[in-house]
């Protein structure tokens, strides 16, 4: 149960101006101020006019209004979802909604103190019935004086209820953390200027931070293999996880103190910025597939790409010609076709080809495919690629006897 700790003078203050400010149905003296136990966060919850939390509330709410004020907590607004268009017709109908999440703060935007973190459908809902006189109390979790861990806690809280996305809580982690993942995606050209990454990846939008953070990592992964071993190496790509913690990305911005003015990185990032440019623009007047123009942001061409890239760091010739593969003539340079038409004896029926899954035997088909094509240049040609999904079979059943002979020793 909630931790009824005596009032401190500054919530004290903050509750006494919203109480004046919002006129809550609860008297003064019925406005508990409770304390979340795991946190420390003080709180009240009481019953407020859909007039004044739209008139004084909004859900335009940074997660660190000081540092990075123009980047936002909130979900985008699903406005044609069926349950918000209901939701809708609800509040129209005087329908009370419950538990709208809110801060009340003046430290940023003091026309609008109260911050919409958990409830903006609601939000939106309350709206539309306010702009046709109908006028509800609704119920509503005010919290005062978070510091930035406080607020970023309840910004996740409050989204759980609403089964948030592993996109969404991985950018408002990385978001508390800092600017620089983004910063650095702005300035390889993986995301606009100004761009956030996506609180739940869709084709053609914007990238989410779990790709950002599976190109990276593969990058430095390639550059932990010996080119002269790169046959009976392991060169499958990660894909780093998401909803929850990531200790080799963690651990990879611990080792690396210059990560982000590594120039090789960035140029990296550009080139594969190019890349998905250049196969988008070899869609622009055609009709495809609609996974075609997007190719190079599927995971295991991501990841291969860059794993390849960190591979061939320290051989000029061949990154040269690895980074060329975006200026293909006359097809697009990832041959989508060609990829739909890949395969392997072994694969199952309902096998599409290669470049539509994710798993493990995909990506490490991928790497086989851009080292192969970064030895002559030529493109990926069907032969390209069936050359290097065999490959990528031969390399395991050489790991595979390499395994049990290391096993055999041991015994």
């Amino acid at each position: 149960m909630p931790d009824l700790k005596p009032k401190n003078a500054k919530t004290l203050e903050l509750l006494q101006e919203f109480a004046k400010q919002f006129q809550p149905l609860e008297t003064e003296p019925q406005l508990l101020e409770l304390t979340d136990a795991r946190t420390g966060a003080r709180y009240c919850e009481c019953h407020v006019k859909g007039s004044a939390i739209v008139s004084m509330g909004t859900t335009d709410v940074p997660l660190d209004p000081e540092e990075q004020p123009d980047y936002r907590a909130n979900r985008d607004i699903v406005v044609n979802n069926s349950a918000f268009q209901t939701m809708i017709k609800d509040a129209k109908l005087r329908r009370s909604f419950s538990n709208i999440v809110t801060e009340y703060t003046k430290e940023f935007d003091p026309e609008h103190p109260l911050k919409i973190i958990g409830g903006q459908h609601r939000f939106e809902a309350i709206r539309a019935a306010v702009a046709e006189e109908v006028d509800q109390y609704h119920g509503v979790k005010v919290y005062l004086g978070l510091n930035m861990t406080q607020r970023l806690d309840v910004q996740l809280i409050s989204n759980t209820s609403i089964a948030i996305s592993g996109d969404l809580f991985d950018r408002l982690q990385e978001t508390f953390q800092g600017p620089e993942l983004r910063n650095w995606c702005q300035s390889a050209g993986l995301l606009k200027d100004g761009e956030d990454f996506a609180d739940s990846y869709e084709r053609g939008g914007p990238i989410s931070v779990k790709m950002a953070r599976t190109f990276i990592t593969n990058y430095f992964n390639g550059m932990k293999v010996d080119p002269k071993q790169f046959e009976v190496t392991d060169t499958t790509p990660t894909i780093c996880p998401t909803g929850g913690p990531d200790p080799e990305w963690e651990k990879l911005k611990a080792d690396r103190d210059k990560l982000w003015t590594d120039a090789d990185l960035l140029r990296a990032g550009k080139e594969f910025s190019a890349l998905i440019k250049a196969q988008r623009q070899a869609f622009s007047s055609k009709k495809p597939k609609p996974d075609y123009p997007e190719k190079a942001l599927n995971v295991a061409v991501m990841s291969a790409w860059a794993y390849i890239t960190g591979l061939l760091r320290s051989n000029p010739v061949r990154l040269k010609r690895h980074f060329e593969l975006k200026d293909s003539v006359g097809k697009d340079p990832l041959n989508a076709v060609a990829l739909a038409q890949g395969r392997h004896k072994t694969d199952a029926q309902n096998y599409r080809g290669l470049g539509y899954r994710t798993d493990p035997r995909e990506r490490g088909r991928f790497v086989e495919l851009f080292h192969l094509q970064a030895e002559d240049g030529k493109g990926i040609t069907p032969s390209a690629i069936d050359i290097a999904i065999k490959q990528y079979h031969v390399k395991q059943a050489q790991l595979e006897v390499i395994k049990a002979k290391a096993k055999a020793k041991e015994t």
